[in-house]
């Protein structure tokens, strides 16, 4: 495990490039719609219940990491989150992704779904958020 001196962001190889201190949750957050903000909070509540892991604000998203990255808050909207799973198979038989497809020359398949509310947070949702983590606290299966 390598950690950073710059930003002491943990990553699981020696001078992995990353986006050092370019932005904060805060700056993510500002300005943001009070719906927004508590589909945000709700998300990672949620995943705090399943288990341990650090959010990495980025430049253009805000990743949450384990061993390694396995979801990924990619857009803060008006009223809603769009969320991008890391997997490393395929979903397709779901009602939550609108989009899912391979990340090429990887074993990597990205998952992506809106979340308007809490009640989008729903047990299947659930299930998608626990193998995401699962794969985040095994880094060797990505």
């Amino acid at each position: 495990m390598w950690i950073c001196p710059l930003c002491q962001q943990k990553f699981l190889h020696q001078n992995q490039n990353h986006s050092c201190n370019d932005r904060t949750l805060e700056s993510f957050l500002e300005g943001k719609s009070e719906i927004t903000t508590q589909v945000f909070n709700r998300f990672v509540d949620e995943y705090r219940k399943i288990g341990d892991f650090v959010l990495h604000p980025a430049k253009s998203k805000i990743g949450f990491a384990a061993k390694i990255r396995f979801c990924s808050i990619i857009n803060l909207g008006k009223n809603y989150i769009d969320v991008v799973f890391h997997l490393n198979q395929l979903y397709e038989d779901n009602l939550c992704f609108h989009k899912m497809g391979q990340i090429p020359g990887s074993n990597t398949f990205n998952h992506h779904c809106r979340i308007f509310s809490a009640d989008d947070i729903n047990d299947e949702l659930k299930q998608y958020m626990l193998i995401a983590y699962d794969l985040g606290i095994k880094k060797e299966n990505l």
